[in-house]
């Protein structure tokens, strides 16, 4: 755990960052101070965009496909909503949830809940009707906010939530819609909450039910993390792709408010469409995950080439692994752009790879940012520190959550939280991700990471996607199946397959299986479902 001279020294290093951001408006001494305070009132979300409305900052906060909104009138809405809210009997402390796509009506319900004080719920837009009762009912979720379009779904709640529109109709539920409740409300600075509100993400839910993982009140050098490897500053405008109820999108965004940029928000995410609208807003920096850049980049050079993003400084992308073979592919695109953080919804930050790191070795997780710490161990829990060596990846970060809100916890070792993944540093002090802890297949008595089979895969023109996992074996104890969609307008074979990784893996590493798909199972933030594939290889009884 690092120890006071490093805490020192971490918050030393995170001001310096904030200030070569902009984040800290030096030498605007004043400016700087109303920034601290609002943030002390409202908290690191709602805080700054009361600063900039304050400071009289005249610009566009975000644009969607309603229009645009400034600063100023982000702050005049969440105050009437605040003010809305309390007449409709939602008091500070109050659990909220919110099912939403990108655009005004998330934003607006991210910064009341935060001045009303109350917690908010960050619900996933892929919940079936089950799991989004089940994860209110442990959350505790009293009002929600929800677009027309999961109407069916926010009608399997109990009839005692107070039900919400982003806009649209709800006939069966007579929700209330949020631009009427704001209608007439005054508009002026709320008082602040005696306790600040919060947010909970939720797990990705890949191994299950999604876990809620709160994000109470943080450090302002907490932002530093972001900003110390990755140049967002201040004026750029950001395409939000990146759906904003999960960490990528709402870290990111958070962010962008702060540092007063504007932000476009794409409420259903279209390759072609964000490239598009990169050109357009002759945007500074695109937020996605992989699987999205995955499918801009397939876009192809002829599709791409149409479209003037010269402008475009950062592609900011988190959330999974990307492959050695994208991280080339994208820069072949788009040039020496793209940043790839990785993390989790548990840790936070935990690395960033810059593109000279992506450079120098394509696939990299790449070096922990300011204020963060990353460590290997073994089984053991003794630390590993020679190169080349995997184990188990542990971080500290000032972001990092305090456990489950059921209770439960990650495994801690010397104050550094697990991120569930095994990896490797290289000689120069690069992290890659080898693959979770709980993917890793034993076959033979060899360990198989399939993350390692996965990128020699994905590097062939004729596969699209592909996932490894291991099944029961009687005589090897579990071998490898592949699951591989096939690049248009490509036919790959299963036998050039197996024998291309048999050519430049080790024997136990071969696929004894390559079964194609049309489309691999993914959740709404794109990561992918291994338990899908394993459950489509258990027997029925």
């Amino acid at each position: 755990m690092p120890g006071v001279l490093t805490k020192m020294t971490d918050t030393l290093g995170a001001a310096r960052v904030m200030v070569r951001a902009g984040l800290v408006p030096f030498p605007r001494v004043d400016h700087g101070i109303a920034a601290i305070l609002a943030v002390r009132k409202y908290g690191p979300f709602a805080g700054p965009i009361h600063a900039h409305a304050e400071a009289g900052l005249d610009a566009v906060a975000i644009i969607d496909e309603r229009g645009q909104l400034t600063y100023a009138q982000l702050e005049q809405q969440s105050n009437a909503l605040v003010r809305a809210w309390e007449a409709n009997g939602i008091a500070p402390g109050s659990v909220m949830g919110a099912m939403c796509r990108n655009h005004r009506g998330l934003v607006l319900t991210m910064l009341a809940a935060a001045k009303l004080g109350a917690k908010l719920v960050l619900m996933n837009t892929g919940f079936a009707p089950p799991q989004l009762v089940d994860v209110a009912a442990r959350e505790q979720v009293r009002a929600f906010v929800y677009d027309e379009e999961f109407a069916a779904v926010a009608a399997a709640l109990p009839s005692d939530v107070r039900l919400f529109l982003s806009w649209g109709e709800d006939t069966e539920r007579g929700a209330r819609i949020l631009d009427e409740l704001i209608t007439g409300q005054p508009t002026h600075a709320v008082p602040h909450p005696a306790t600040h509100g919060s947010f909970v993400l939720l797990t990705s839910g890949t191994t299950g039910t999604p876990k809620g993982a709160p994000r109470e009140r943080t450090s302002p050098l907490a932002s530093a993390q972001f900003l110390d490897r990755v140049p967002l500053r201040p004026g750029q405008t950001m395409v939000m792709a990146a759906p904003a109820f999960h960490g990528t999108g709402m870290s990111q965004f958070a962010i962008a408010l702060a540092l007063g940029q504007t932000v476009v928000m794409q409420r259903k995410f279209d390759p072609e469409g964000s490239v598009r609208l990169v050109a357009e807003q002759r945007a500074d920096v695109l937020v996605v995950v992989p699987t999205m850049l995955q499918r801009i980049i397939d876009l192809g050079p002829e599709v791409l080439s149409k479209y003037d993003t010269t402008n475009l400084k950062i592609i900011f992308a988190a959330g999974s692994a990307i492959s050695p073979d994208l991280c080339r592919r994208t820069t072949g695109a788009f040039g020496h752009v793209l940043h790839n953080l990785y993390g989790s919804t548990e840790v936070a930050v935990a690395t960033v790879a810059t593109p000279a790191d992506l450079a120098l070795a394509p696939g990299t997780a790449g070096r922990a940012p300011v204020t963060c710490h990353v460590e290997l161990y073994d089984e053991a829990g003794v630390r590993i520190t020679e190169p080349d060596t995997v184990g188990r990846i542990f971080v500290s970060s000032g972001l990092s959550f305090s456990g489950y809100t059921d209770g439960r916890d990650k495994e801690r070792i010397n104050g550094l939280l697990s991120t569930g993944d095994v990896g490797h540093f290289d000689k120069d002090g690069l992290l890659f991700v080898d693959g979770r802890d709980d993917d890793m297949i034993v076959s033979g008595g060899e360990n198989v990471y399939p993350l390692e089979v996965e990128n020699l895969l994905y590097e062939r023109p004729d596969v699209l996607e592909v996932a490894v996992i291991g099944v029961d074996d009687a005589e090897f104890g579990h071998r490898l199946k592949a699951f591989v969609v096939a690049a248009p307008d490509s036919t790959p074979d299963d036998q050039v397959l197996k024998a291309y990784v048999k050519e430049r893996l080790a024997r136990y590493k071969v696929p004894r299986e390559v079964v194609f798909l049309e489309e691999l199972p993914r959740n709404a933030t794109g990561k992918l479902l291994r338990r899908v594939l394993i459950e489509m290889e258990t027997p029925k009884d």
